[in-house]
């Protein structure tokens, strides 16, 4: 079962060729929001500039602590995806002797697993609980890893697995900064810090704790606790997933990819891992790279909205606008609510110089959300180019008045004024 974060991020824009050379904005679904494409060259991706939270000044992303390590395992145990010895096989093999090491670790199977493999009662009651939990049977997960919890209380493991299961039945979001004042989010924070005062190194506690301080926005903590969970041993892909998000969160977009090419390489059919990798590849100007990924996030998932979306705005950004228009009508027909799906293919639109389908396309996605301020940005470039200067002048302001920070805002709407200012030719 999948709880991977998905990122949201956005990123200056470059020059449009809109008239008047005002700034278009393209928002990718993952959240990115790229500049308008100048003719001949695509856009290059610049240093993210919001996410859905003010993101803290960028940090490179540190080593993880030298004082964890995976302990030495004895006999034929081996050490499981939360960094304890177990007599169950791992899912990778060694290799053959005399044979090279594999470049890249093995796919895991069952990476959230907390059963141990041992014969007593409690840890049966995990293994049935992790078994239901992956075959989406909350109701049975969460009887399993209760019982377990009551046959031995000072384990964390049933701990995880009950926070887990309360955040699926919650149907909590896990973009990042979507749970700030969620109860359940608070609640399941507090229950997974229990579990760590039972033992600091637990890694699939680490690992929640970290998710869980995502889901609030506070990257910087999150990124302690999922390094730390990786320094000792974890195999689990949700921690490279979620460290990659915590380190876009904190403007460290180059140490992100390496991780999520990480988690990537673990969970090679998960397709908003791939989703996560094509934004990070986005933002460091990658832009085949992430077309790549998102064509394989499509082929996982074609019934996704924003793997579609995510494709189509990675082939706006290589000026294949035929490309990317079926990709983006997918999107808006599987989520016709979404407004960055709808803005996007109204960006299509413009593009192709379709301004009537384009105002209708930004004025319905802003009767969806009316705070997208992209869409109110595309929306006054769209009316600049067909000379509706007044209008397309309250439609920047509005932007403005949502975000005064916004760089691409305050540049229209100058030129905007300097273009009404001009005497007639």
């Amino acid at each position: 079962m999948s709880t991977t974060h998905r990122v949201e991020r956005a990123v200056s824009p470059a020059r449009s060729a809109a008239a008047s050379g005002l700034l278009g904005v393209l928002v990718v679904v993952s959240g990115i929001a790229c500049g308008a494409p100048a003719p001949g060259s695509p856009p290059p991706p610049a240093p993210p500039a919001a996410v859905t939270a003010p993101a803290p000044s960028p940090a490179a992303a540190a080593p993880p602590s030298a004082g964890a390590s995976v302990p030495p395992c004895a006999g034929d145990q081996q050490p499981g995806p939360d960094g304890r010895c177990s007599t169950l096989p791992l899912e990778a093999t060694e290799p053959a002797a005399g044979a090279a090491a594999p470049s890249a670790p093995a796919p895991v199977d069952n990476p959230e697993r907390l059963s141990r493999g041992t014969d007593s009662a409690q840890d049966r009651e995990l293994t049935l609980g992790d078994r239901a939990y992956r075959d989406d049977d909350l109701a049975a997960a969460r009887q399993h890893y209760a019982e377990a919890k009551r046959l031995s209380p000072r384990d964390p493991a049933p701990r995880v697995g009950l926070v887990r299961v309360a955040l699926l039945q919650a149907n909590v979001a896990t973009d990042y900064a979507s749970g700030k004042g969620n109860s359940q989010v608070a609640r399941s924070l507090r229950e997974i810090e229990e579990a760590l005062k039972l033992e600091a190194n637990y890694g699939p506690a680490l690992i929640e704790r970290g998710r869980l301080l995502l889901i609030l926005g506070r990257a910087e903590p999150a990124l302690a606790a999922l390094k730390q969970a990786i320094a000792l041993g974890t195999r689990d892909p949700e921690a490279y997933s979620a460290l990659g998000v915590a380190l876009l969160a904190t403007g460290d977009a180059k140490n992100a990819v390496d991780h999520f090419e990480q988690a990537a390489v673990l969970d090679p059919q998960n397709a908003e891992r791939l989703a996560n990798l094509g934004t990070a590849y986005m933002m460091r100007g990658r832009v085949e790279d992430a077309t790549s990924a998102y064509k394989k996030a499509v082929m996982l998932a074609p019934g996704d909205p924003r793997a579609h979306g995510d494709l189509g705005t990675a082939y706006l950004a290589q000026h294949k606008v035929d490309h990317a228009l079926p990709h983006l009508r997918k999107a808006v027909e599987l989520a016709p609510d979404r407004a960055t799906f709808i803005s996007n293919l109204g960006y299509a639109y413009q593009l192709l110089g379709k301004l009537d389908e384009a105002v209708k396309a930004y004025r319905l996605a802003l009767s969806k959300d009316p705070a997208l301020g992209s869409a109110w940005i595309n929306l006054g470039t769209a009316l600049a180019a067909q000379k509706k200067y007044k209008e397309a002048e309250a439609a920047l302001k509005k932007a403005l008045e949502l975000d005064p920070s916004d760089p691409r805002a305050k540049a229209n709407l100058e030129e905007l004024r300097a273009v009404m200012k001009a005497p007639a030719p």
